[in-house]
């Protein structure tokens, strides 16, 4: 039996469901979840998620400022291309791929930031609006970027 993986799946539709999963594989078009609250395990179907956020613990840190772009990110030892993300939903990521191919229906993103506590995130292409790699993954952040910081905070 393999280790249960502390995964937050978050859907296309908003929801989101936090928990473990022992059968997670990016080729097949659904896995098991055992929700944290105890709930009993449910099927979840890859083409229903936005992403699939594999996590060091599932309370996170809601008071840490997380690193969105690739400037402000400690330089470590990163593998694979850049690449910086912007979902349909607003979200956007930045991070490290070896496994990003437009056309496949997923990939997985190493987070920019190493003191995240994301440790690998598998977004789901049919949720994105725009995914650039390489020099064009920094352009990207730094307009994305640019443009968050000129509009209103919300308190």
């Amino acid at each position: 039996m393999t280790e249960a993986i502390r995964v937050v799946a978050r859907f296309a539709d908003g929801r989101v469901i936090k928990g473990t999963t022992h059968d997670f594989l990016p080729n097949r078009p659904s896995f098991h979840l055992i929700p944290a609250h105890g709930s009993p395990p449910v099927e979840v179907r890859c083409e229903q998620l936005k992403a699939l956020f594999v996590v060091k613990n599932l309370e996170g840190d809601p008071e840490r400022a997380n690193i969105r772009g690739f400037i402000d990110a400690r330089v470590t030892a990163a593998q694979g291309k850049k690449i910086a993300v912007l979902f349909k939903d607003g979200e956007f990521m930045c991070g490290h791929t070896l496994s990003y191919q437009p056309g496949r229906e997923g990939f997985f993103l190493f987070p920019v930031d190493a003191e995240s506590n994301n440790l690998r995130v598998y977004v789901v292409m049919a949720a994105t609006k725009e995914i650039k790699s390489g020099a064009a993954a920094e352009d990207l952040a730094t307009s994305v970027l640019s443009s968050s910081d000129r509009s209103p905070r919300k308190t």
